[in-house]
């Protein structure tokens, strides 16, 4: 019989959905929670989400073979902007639409044989699961977590409605191509400020986290220790309030710049000479996006004909407003000290601004250099009144005590983090639980009147105004309070709180009376094992964290962390470049799977690289994994016969067995240990997988060596049990059928995961003799059946042999299986 994959595969794949051997158990102990990224129900899987869900299926079935009580559960993330994108261009309601591609991708999944208990399966879009995120919102709400403020958003005048930053290209609108401008409006915020210290400090306790990750995440909060110094503004009663971490610096300071938001703004300019000039700066930098006005735009400024006052030197210093400095970072003024910052010197050559010098290298005199670049190193101080002289560091520390005393200084601590924007001016999201009554102002909704359904029978228009605007049924209500008419909030929901907190739901799924069963959810959290791209290294994986500890807080969790463990897998490249339609690299799941089936499809994709790289797509290397699998499945129909089925395994006898039957015993129990130290310790998928395929062209070796009729039954049985035990987490079809052709009715899956055998591992060593140019130069000992490559790799590694080779050139090296290796030398 030939390996029929698309029978094999459709028969287990029923079996399992049948019987059911994936739900999971809530109440056994020796948990393990395995989880990888719920994705966006776009319609189609990609190779991305193969390599993800084959990883994250490799870890659960190995988990559950070692004796795991395992939690793999999948859902959709189906809240977003595509559904309303499609709704728009194809009159197809965003609902529909979304529910078909579920459909459509689950039994994608389903056919990748991937091991999930599909009855705690969820989707974001379902109010079973949003009445629970609008819970959560009422909570952060009730415990001071979450308010509302102005904030910039974008906007397209044409179209008359807020944009995503997504919708943003190139500054302008990518429906009408309208010059998109920011505007405030009052939005939804949760205080994730208030956490940025544990969420900082906590980053210690993520040993199973990649380093980087950490390293992103870090950066991210940005964390600043320095000063908050008063620059008092000349001719009127205000001040500029200014956090710098180089107060060692501040004689230095020949300027000031301000955000064009700065609240200060309107009062300095005023009475400005070139007013609407200042007035049309403020307007263009206020409309170009946070990321181009930091990143990519040139540094550009404005002179208020306004000063301050440097509280160090009673110097007066110009106040300019520059497109670089932003409003909500700091606060929104920063103190220019040209000489010691590079973005600085650059901006006051530009605009011929004072470069002052007020540190310099120990031990040189740079009272009259002048500078090409900006000096930022360490230093001692000069023209820093009594402080020249002392070093920068100390200087540091005693300008702020000596501003402090005067009352123009205090220690501060800045973040770069910025509480969580969370309104979202369009359809397809989770509706925030909010009124807005008239006699009674915002109001939260009553815990019991949730969900806050979303209404389905909308109509989308071309300028992409969310449809709840235009939802009487939605948009109006009664006040829970007065009983007088209010308006419901129409924004919806950031869907990064979607994701934020589903990894708990998982635990219980259906409770229908609260977010999740407290009890279950202590017993399985955290996360062991978390499996994602590193593009969500930051958002998703700070947010998850943001939340748990709130969770934490108020006692609806005993862990302060959600992800144990957690792995960044590589992307999947074809021809060197990510796949894409545009590029026109994508490889279609669907078609791969059809032409070789769901286990070569999952073997290629952890055979071809450790997990953390990128993976470079091979259709010769796909090829080869299915010429591996009808390898594997030719070899049970040379060996296995009746005699193979009723031998009994326990009285296989070491010191009895011939030494092929020894050798091949001695190669099954390293590959064992070879794979479940590759794939329980170091997730080396790959090195696992080709031990596996040593092993089956050591067996084949073996079957030519070895007549029928002398090979130990008992040995021949144990290699080809293991073989399917290997397999079983990579190729979980064709594991199943070869476990059931050796007479087993048991899933495989549900088999203990293979020991080895110590004693049988143990080598039988033999003496061979070193020559170099061939005169006998040295003996050592090897394992009498290795390779000669493996020969080649020990006698040179061994010591004696590299101090007879020091300063020599190895020619080659010839080598006589069991007796000698010659080195030829020059």
């Amino acid at each position: 019989m030939s390996y029929n994959f698309k029978e094999i595969e459709q028969k287990w794949q029923n079996i399992w959905e049948d019987k059911k051997i994936y739900k999971t158990d809530d109440f056994k102990d020796n948990k393990y929670y395995c989880l990888e990224m719920f994705p966006y129900p776009s319609g189609k899987l990609h190779m991305g989400h193969v390599r993800n869900y084959s990883i994250g299926d490799v870890i659960a079935r190995f988990k559950r073979m070692m004796g795991y009580n395992v939690l793999h559960p999948m859902g959709w993330d189906a809240f977003g902007l595509p559904a309303e994108n499609a709704a728009i261009k194809h009159n197809i309601p965003p609902a529909k639409w979304t529910a078909q591609n579920i459909a459509n991708m689950k039994s994608q999944l389903k056919k990748l044989g991937l091991s999930y208990d599909w009855d705690r399966e969820l989707a974001a879009c379902d109010p079973s699961y949003y009445k629970w995120t609008q819970w959560i919102f009422l909570k952060l709400y009730e415990h001071g977590k979450c308010y509302r403020k102005a904030a910039a958003v974008n906007w397209c005048p044409s179209c008359a409605t807020v944009l995503a930053n997504e919708q943003v290209i190139e500054a302008e609108c990518e429906r009408c191509g309208t010059e998109v401008e920011q505007r405030e409006m009052e939005q939804w915020f949760f205080k994730i400020t208030d956490y940025a210290d544990r969420l900082l400090d906590d980053l210690e306790e993520l040993k199973g986290w990649p380093e980087k990750v950490k390293i992103m995440q870090k950066n991210w909060i940005g964390r600043s220790t320095g000063a908050e110094i008063i620059f008092k503004v000349s001719g009127i009663d205000e001040e500029i309030r200014v956090f710098t971490t180089r107060p060692d610096t501040v004689f230095g300071v020949s300027y000031m710049v301000l955000a064009p938001e700065h609240p200060l703004v309107e009062r300095l300019i005023e009475n400005a000479e070139h007013r609407q000039e200042i007035v049309e700066f403020v307007r263009k930098a206020r409309n170009m996006s946070s990321r181009d006005r930091t990143l990519s735009t040139e540094k550009e400024g404005v002179f208020t004909g306004a000063y301050c006052i440097n509280p160090a030197n009673n110097e007066h210093v110009p106040i300019l407003i520059a497109n670089y400095v932003l409003m909500d970072y700091g606060t929104g003024a920063v103190m220019g000290v040209p000489a010691h910052d590079q973005r600085d010197f650059e901006f006051a050559v530009k605009y011929k601004l004072p470069i002052k010098i007020v540190i310099q290298p120990e031990g040189e005199d740079w009272s009259q250099k002048e500078l090409t670049q900006a000096y930022a190193e360490e230093g001692v101080l000069i023209n820093s009144a009594e402080f020249s002289g002392m070093h920068n560091k100390e200087a540091a520390e005693k300008i702020t005590e000596w501003l402090a005393e005067k009352g123009l200084a205090k220690k501060a601590v800045t973040y770069r983090l910025r509480d969580w924007l969370i309104s979202r001016q369009r359809y397809w999201g989770t509706p925030i639980p909010i009124i807005y009554c008239e006699n009674c102002g915002i109001l939260p909704v009553p815990e019991e009147q949730l969900p806050v359904l979303l209404p389905l029978d909308v109509k989308f228009k071309p300028s992409g105004k969310s449809p709840l605007l235009d939802c009487p049924e939605f948009l109006h209500t009664k006040c829970h309070k007065c009983g007088g008419d209010a308006k419901r909030e129409t924004d919806t929901m950031d869907t990064f709180i979607d994701s934020s907190w589903y990894y708990i739901r998982y635990t219980s799924a259906s409770e229908t009376d609260k977010p999740w069963d407290i009890e279950k959810a202590n017993r399985w959290m955290n996360v062991d094992q978390y499996i994602g791209g590193v593009e969500h290294a930051i958002l998703h994986l700070l947010y998850s964290r943001f939340l748990t500890k709130f969770f934490y807080d108020i006692g609806m969790l005993e862990h302060k962390e959600p992800f144990e463990n957690l792995l960044t897998q590589g992307m999947v490249l074809k021809d060197g470049a990510k796949m894409s339609k545009s590029k026109g690299n994508v490889v279609s799941p669907e078609d791969i799977v059809d032409r070789y089936g769901a286990d070569t499809a999952r073997l290629f994709i952890l055979f071809a690289a450790p997990p953390e790289r990128d993976l470079e797509w091979s259709d010769k290397g796909v090829e080869g994994c299915h010429r591996f699998l009808n390898r594997v499945w030719r070899l049970y129909d040379l060996l296995l016969d009746k005699e193979i089925l009723l031998a009994d395994k326990k009285s296989l006898n070491e010191k009895g067995l011939s030494e092929y039957d020894a050798g091949l015993r001695r190669a099954v129990h390293r590959t064992i240990k070879k794979v479940t130290e590759d794939v329980d310790k170091r997730f080396n998928f790959n090195t696992a997988i080709s031990a596996v395929m040593e092993l089956i062209n050591y067996i084949y070796g073996y079957a030519d060596k070895v007549p029928k009729k002398d090979r130990n039954k008992a040995v021949v049985k144990e290699a080809l049990e293991t073989i399917a035990l290997l397999l079983a987490p990579f190729a979980p079809h064709i594991a199943e059928e070869l476990w059931e052709k050796l007479g087993y009715t048991e899933s495989v899956h549900c088999q203990k995961w293979p020991s080895y055998d110590e004693s049988a591992i143990k080598e039988k060593m033999i003496t061979i003799a070193v020559q170099i140019n061939s005169r006998v130069r040295a003996r050592i000992s090897i394992p009498a059946d290795i390779s000669t490559e493996e020969m080649k790799e020990r006698v040179l590694n061994e010591p004696q042999v590299q101090k007879l080779l020091d300063g020599k050139e190895i020619v080659k090296l010839i080598p006589v299986p069991g007796k000698l290796i010659n080195i030829v030398v020059k």
